[in-house]
């Protein structure tokens, strides 16, 4: 199955994109899997969430950008409180390291092969 990106939205919109390195401890796998179904579940039901794109490198760099219509939209993704939370835990026990970037796409295009 070829991966299908999140394409053909009109400008303007918004991004929060977040990089990560993971903690690598047994410990801290717990509950992280299980966050990442229900942070897909709430973000999914915020009007104005347009989706998401993921990848991760061999050596551990994770990268998440989420696709939002308005700031209005995002910030109810990042106000809710059980992503707040989840935040919280990763800080504590999920993550070595993770920076968030927002911003503004004004001008965006696509390929896709036939």
């Amino acid at each position: 199955m070829t991966p299908k990106l999140v394409a053909d939205i009109e400008p303007p919109y918004y991004t929060a994109v977040f990089t990560s390195v993971r903690t690598e401890t047994p410990e801290a796998a717990e509950g992280y899997a299980e966050t990442g179904v229900r942070m897909r579940e709430i973000v999914d039901g915020i009007p104005g969430f347009l989706g998401y794109e993921s990848a991760r490198t061999p050596g551990g760099i994770a990268i998440s950008i989420a696709y939002f219509r308005d700031l209005e939209a995002l910030d109810a993704w990042r106000l809710d409180s059980e992503h707040q939370a989840a935040k919280a835990r990763g800080r504590e026990h999920w993550y070595d390291s993770y920076s968030v970037h927002i911003g503004k796409v004004e001008r965006s295009y696509s390929f896709e092969r036939e």
